[in-house]
């Protein structure tokens, strides 16, 4: 390939050759093929108009043929940043710090398999009292991996290299009484869409199943930074869709006979599961909040630009972002307190504060819940036992109705498809997108090839409805601090995925047999405020303990620590 720099000198006077000098060339586009195209586009030419658009048109081709050749790979970024906040929003800006509770007096359990299920504070208080070390620890999940990764389609790869050097690292550090952070030394997995150094990054698809890339992820290093410790890449969907990949369906530890849905399908999976302690997930349309709500996990979707993306793969750049999936809010705050920030290769990215304090005021705090969802709900919904569980507390639940009719999903849907199929351009013309295991109509290589026909007018139009989207829905959504909707609403999700709001997800009520424990989602109605929505569910699962159910089929491993 030529040097970019003299390729792009290049396009600028070829382009205009063609423009001024077409004659002598072959016609490639014909005035019947701008009178077939119109019929996709919603337009109407004349003869005389299509017939003055010809030169242009086939002076386009030959720019196209001409950006074709460049394969652009999925980490060139998009330079139009996607920025949620309005000119009317107004923010701390200072970050305190941040007092975890680390209990002194966790002991050991004589089984040792319910260390499966204990919190990351549970784990992280044995690790600095020295009564298991990181390296032990992490060999007891890498060990529940082993077991069960087939059986729940969840791993793509395990990573005990890794795993064992940072584990070796973490023990030393306690030995020297050296604390990094409540994850220092706690095993965790990755969705297998971020690069990590030494690793396969697969994007769950074959065509990327062998795939190398030299680079850190952001959110690995900060990991890292913190002490945690890397144990596996997790199972996704293909390219970020659904539950399926070249592994399998991954399934839902409650019922293996349904998939754990939504593309951060193993990072829900493996920590309901109690494969390890928590995960990573990315969320560009439902992946962290649907896999969450089906599997009983606590998901935290962040702010959008809250984790920087780098070194992640690129779906739709105006709405990817990356999120803890864990078992219970606070494990979720004491994961985004050390991976949230920016950097400066993920423009879109801003380092906010995280001022969690883990306590809420049920007096101050403003509540709403979107009655035009669940005011139809059977009476005893799990959602409107939620609201009564508040209610009863004191808390003030207010009924408002949540923007819809704004055709939220169609224009987010629209977005994501230009944007994946820019994403993936190289995948579709080289054709090795019939390789993918989806192939149905729904799925992304159809996706990818009818997203060619998105016009770029239609694609910006569709952004500038964005923009009057979130200027609709400040003012109705910031008025509140909480407001409760069903998990798997659709136009809540796709609005909240358009302005960038942040929401946690969590189980709200018994399991029934077979099944994961029903879930509701909290948004936060302001952005940034993950401190709060976090702490709300730190709350209600302090009172309901919903949280603290697991799928049977996964506690009655008989694992045992090795020395």
């Amino acid at each position: 390939m030529q040097n970019i720099a003299t390729r792009l000198k290049t396009i600028f006077c070829f382009s205009s050759f063609l423009v001024l000098s077409y004659t002598g060339l072959a016609q490639h586009v014909s005035v019947n093929d701008i009178m077939t195209t119109e019929k996709m586009v919603d337009l109407h030419f004349t003869n005389a108009q299509r017939d003055s658009m010809v030169n242009q048109l086939n002076a386009n081709l030959q720019l196209y043929r001409y950006l074709h050749g460049f394969n652009l790979p999925n980490s060139v970024p998009l330079p139009n940043w996607f920025d949620p906040v309005l000119p009317a929003m107004t923010f701390n800006t200072k970050q305190q710090s941040i007092s975890w509770n680390i209990p002194a007096d966790v002991a050991m359990p004589a089984d040792t398999n319910r260390l499966a299920f204990y919190t990351i504070a549970q784990l992280s208080s044995l690790l600095r009292h020295h009564k298991i070390t990181s390296v032990q620890l992490s060999r007891f999940f890498i060990n529940r991996l082993k077991k069960y990764g087939d059986t729940l389609h969840c791993v793509i790869s395990l990573t005990e290299q890794i795993a064992m050097e940072q584990a070796k690292r973490a023990d030393e550090n306690f030995a020297k009484g050296i604390f990094k952070s409540p994850l220092q030394g706690i095993p965790y997995g990755l969705k297998d869409l971020f690069a990590v150094k030494g690793t396969r990054t697969t994007y769950g698809t074959p065509p990327f199943k062998d795939q190398v890339i030299d680079e850190d992820a952001f959110v690995y290093q900060k990991l890292d930074k913190a002490g945690a410790v890397l144990i596996a890449k997790l199972s996704m969907g293909e390219l970020a869709m659904d539950d399926i990949w070249f592994g399998g369906q991954t399934k839902n530890p409650w019922n293996l006979n349904e998939g754990s849905n939504g593309s951060s399908a193993g990072s829900a999976s493996a920590t309901v599961a109690g494969l390890l302690p928590f995960a990573i997930g990315t969320e560009t349309y439902g992946s962290i909040v649907a896999p969450s709500a089906v599997c009983g996990a606590t998901g935290l979707r962040p702010t959008f630009g809250s984790v920087s993306r780098t070194g992640g793969m690129n779906l739709a750049w105006t709405s990817d972002r990356i999120g803890p999936i864990c078992r219970d809010a606070e494990d979720a705050a004491m994961v985004f307190a050390y991976t949230h920030g920016s950097d400066l290769y993920d423009r879109a990215s801003r380092t906010m504060p995280f001022n969690y304090t883990g306590n809420v005021d049920l007096k101050n705090i403003k509540v709403a819940y979107a009655k035009n969802y669940i005011d139809t709900l059977p009476g005893n919904s799990a959602e409107k036992a939620v609201i009564k569980t508040l209610q009863d507390a004191g808390v003030e639940v207010k009924a408002i109705d949540f923007p819809s009719n704004l055709h939220t999903n169609d224009l987010l849907t629209t977005i994501w498809a230009a944007e994946s199929a820019a994403a993936f351009d190289h995948l579709t013309r080289s054709g090795k997108d019939s390789e993918m295991v989806q192939q149905w109509q729904s799925r992304y290589p159809n996706q990818f090839r009818s997203a060619r026909f998105i016009p770029a007018v239609e694609y910006l139009t569709v952004c500038r409805l964005r923009y009057m989207v979130m200027q609709y829905a400040f003012p109705l959504l910031s008025k509140y601090d909480i407001i409760i909707v069903p998990s798997m609403a659709d136009e809540p999700m796709a609005l909240t995925c358009l302005t960038g709001n942040p929401c946690i997800t969590l189980p709200a009520g018994l399991a029934a047999i077979g099944s994961a424990p029903p879930s509701i989602t909290f948004i936060g109605g302001k952005l940034y405020s993950e401190a709060t929505i976090a702490a709300f569910a730190k709350w209600f699962q302090q009172r309901t303990h919903y949280e603290q159910q697991h799928p049977p089929m996964f506690t009655n491993s008989s694992n045992t620590i090795s020395k």
